[in-house]
């Protein structure tokens, strides 16, 4: 892809970008004019997805039914839509189910790292999965070893145990088979883009079904629109699979990245709508200018560094056509060192004198934000799936049984640095750091979570109209939790200040969750439903930290958060099974939130949240070049209990957006030419609140369209040409908790790829 910055206020630049798009087009202009063929000759390339974008089928065997006939919503996003889109994180691709993204930035000086993904109301960031096995660690994922994506909605506590309330995210890895292919492409482009990927399947024995498969990714880029920003990563994932033709198969596979990334820590909001003075006596403050979205008010020295590793092996046996055992075993492994100099734009640190001359102003960075964590998973899932004919009916049975071991360690540092003060409308990242030297000192956390599961689901079938589903999972987990800080004349009036304080604490507990679903066919392609489904999160369940704190959900005397979901809605297979179209209507409530009684001031778990809504999904193939996804939900949020969470005082809950549509088409023409486009709406975003004053308390709703062309030069090679954000919209994606800092959208840019098949 070829990112080709639209937004530098230089004349080169201006020019440099206006010439290469008139180069790329007039690149691709005399190559349609001499194509002699009027279509290119279909090429078969079994590691590439086929020209499709509807999946009948959720990647988990314990959804043993078609999506038609599984009783909630999932959107299933396959590979043909992310490579049309150029789609190259989980972020980006999630851009194709609505309501779902990266909205909050983070609280005070502290920013998001990873994937910081809010679905329905709430952080789902530790309910991602990969391969049905829950994945940990602060790392933005690339997708250059993914084949497709499941995003389910609504509660997962039967499926995958503790979890978020209103959904998960599993991403599915891709395997070796046993047809030989070759799938490379070259990326250059604006942000210093720089990107190469490999795909290489090779079948070792036909006779005796073994195969290998490798993947491959190095970037070097910045990102479009912030200076100073960087995004390196390189990833190799081999994977072998052997007995593919027998009974018993054997997957092993093997998964290595690492980034070297400049993490972003925003922009001030300063002359954002909503944005007044939070200081009285400098009101001119409230009608200042926005600053520039590429300023980075960090340091050249920040840095954000993640290794990761990922050994899975997996081994399938068929006893018979209607019995199959599945054992999935993995270790993994996630380290992330990150340092970031943040910033608040408050009273205190926003340094302006008392003048309008903007070039005097200036910003107090804050402390140097550290993060020095390591997370480690080991388990060993077992699944027996079954069909059966059972008393005259017929049953689809998946039971199984868990055992999981993860550990969070999180270590204090020393040594961080201190920089001047930056210039509020020009900084300067490269001012000099004090004392910068991390070295780790006597402050740590660490937690672990061993969790033994059992679990059996059912899909009843009682005629070709009717069925219903029933699952029920139950989770014995004990969760252990050791510290040390040091002491504060605050905090610990008794001790030297320094000295190192040790905090133990621990529980353990059984969650039981369950899911029912009833399912009527009106005919063999369509159904009409109901579900009901639970998930629990107990305290520590998303960070393995617990607390003393009367005040913190995290506290071992607190049961479990407790979430229910309710559902209605039907699905559609149209246009001989090409096309499908999906429509629900949900409420999920969750209960047992921590608040504080405001007549004792002491905390209860009499909190509940409310979010229902509807959504809307179109996904498939009007005819065989005609290709389209769509999604649109409407959700109206409200604490039903408990203090209100958004700055506004509005009854939502914040960073929720009302309204989010999203769609994608793409059109095969004549030649070797195909077309595509899409369009995106993200409603406002409502802040939390945090008693900051002045700064905007939501985001303004905005639309982003993008469009794509590709060519075949021939039956091995294809270019593709992005062009995200056509209009160029200025827009905020994310803000942070108390509204000081925003991260802008991205502006417009151009991308183009060369990819090469054999």
């Amino acid at each position: 892809m070829v990112h080709i910055k639209s937004r530098k206020h230089s004349s080169f630049n201006t020019r440099i970008n206006h010439t290469m798009t008139v180069a790329a087009a007039a690149f691709l202009l005399p190559i349609a004019a001499h194509a002699a063929d009027p279509a290119l000759p279909e090429v078969k390339v079994t590691a590439k997805t086929e020209n499709d974008f509807k999946a009948d089928k959720a990647s988990s065997p314990k959804y043993t039914q078609p999506l038609v006939d599984t009783t909630q919503t999932i959107t299933v996003i396959k590979r043909e839509l992310i490579d049309q889109q150029g789609a190259l994180t989980l972020t980006e691709a999630l851009r194709n189910t609505p309501g779902v993204g990266a909205f909050f930035l983070g609280e005070n000086g502290s920013t998001s790292t990873g994937d910081s993904i809010y679905m329905r109301g709430f952080d789902s960031s530790s309910s991602i999965y990969v391969d049905g096995i829950r994945d940990l660690g602060s790392i933005s994922r690339d997708l250059f070893n993914i084949e497709q994506i499941d995003v389910l909605k609504g509660p997962a506590g039967t499926d995958g145990g503790r979890g978020a309330p209103t959904g998960s995210v599993n991403l599915v890895s891709k395997q070796a088979t046993l047809d030989d292919a070759i799938l490379g492409n070259v990326t250059v482009g604006s942000g210093s883009q720089k990107r190469v990927a490999l795909d290489w399947n090779k079948a070792i024995s036909a006779e005796q079904g073994s195969a290998f498969r490798l993947n491959v990714v190095d970037q070097d880029s910045g990102v479009v629109g912030r200076n100073e920003l960087k995004n390196k990563r390189w990833g190799v994932a081999p994977s072998f699979a052997f007995g593919l033709k027998s009974a018993t198969r054997i997957y092993v596979n093997y998964l290595h990245v690492q980034q070297d990334n400049v993490p972003d820590g925003g922009v001030p909001t300063v002359g954002l709508p909503g944005y007044t003075s939070p200081d009285p006596k400098r009101p001119f403050i409230g009608s200042a200018p926005k600053v520039n979205p590429e300023n980075f008010y960090g340091s050249v020295n920040d840095f954000d560094k993640v290794t990761a590793d990922m050994l899975t092996g997996r081994i399938e046996h068929d006893f018979s056509d209607k019995v199959k055992l599945i054992n999935t075993a993995r270790y993994g492994k996630t380290s992330q060192h990150y340092l970031l100099t943040s910033f608040m734009g408050s009273t205190a640190n926003l340094l302006t004198p008392s003048t309008t001359d903007l070039s005097t102003w200036t910003l107090a960075r804050g402390t140097r934000t550290l993060k020095d964590q390591e997370n480690e998973i080991l388990t060993n899932q077992t699944n027996l799936v079954a069909d059966l004919d059972l008393s005259g009916l017929k049953h689809s049975l998946v039971g199984g049984v868990e055992i999981t071991s993860e550990k969070q360690n999180t270590w204090g540092n020393d040594g961080l640095g201190t920089l001047p003060a930056a210039n509020f409308y020009n900084p300067n990242p490269r001012d000099p750091v004090t004392g910068l030297n991390p070295v780790r000192n006597a402050v740590f956390t660490r937690g672990a979570t061993n969790t033994a599961s059992a679990y059996v689901f059912d899909t009843i079938k009682f005629s070709p109209e009717w069925q219903a589903n029933a699952g029920v999972r139950i989770d014995h987990y004990t969760t252990d939790y050791s510290a040390v800080s040091l002491s504060t004349a605050t905090a610990n009036p008794t001790l030297p200040v320094g000295t190192p304080v040790p905090t133990n604490l621990n529980m353990t507990g059984n969650l039981v969750n369950f899911k029912l679903g009833a399912l009527y066919k009106p005919t063999k392609d369509s159904s009409v439903y109901a579900s009901y489904s639970t998930s629990k999160q107990p305290p520590g369940g998303s960070n393995f930290a617990l607390s003393a704190s009367a005040s913190s959900a995290a506290n071992p005397k607190f049961d479990p958060q407790e979430t229910k979901n309710m559902e209605i809605g039907t699905k559609w297979d149209l246009l001989d099974q090409k096309l499908s179209f999906t429509a629900a209507i949900y409420r999920t409530e969750v209960s047992n939130e921590v608040v504080q009684n405001l007549t004792d001031l002491l905390y209860y778990q009499t909190g509940k949240k409310r979010v229902q809504g509807v959504e809307l999904g179109v996904t498939g193939a009007i005819n065989r070049n005609w290709l389209v996804s769509a999604g649109y939900t409407r959700m109206d949020t409200s604490v039903e209990s408990g203090p209100l969470v958004t700055a506004s005082g509005i009854n939502n809950l914040s960073y929720t957006p009302k309204q989010s549509f999203t769609a994608w088409t793409s059109y095969q023409l004549p030649m070797g030419i195909k077309i595509g486009g899409g369009a995106r709406f993200v409603d406002a975003l409502l802040r939390g609140t945090d008693g900051a004053v002045g700064t905007p308390a939501k985001t303004e709703a905005y639309w982003v369209f993008d469009s794509m062309a590709s060519y075949a030069i021939n039956k091995n090679i294809d270019l593709q040409l992005n062009i995200n954000n056509i209009a160029d919209k200025v827009y905020v994606a994310a803000i942070n908790k108390s509204g000081y800092r925003y991260t802008p959208g991205t502006p417009r840019a151009v991308s183009l790829t060369a990819n090469v098949k054999f």
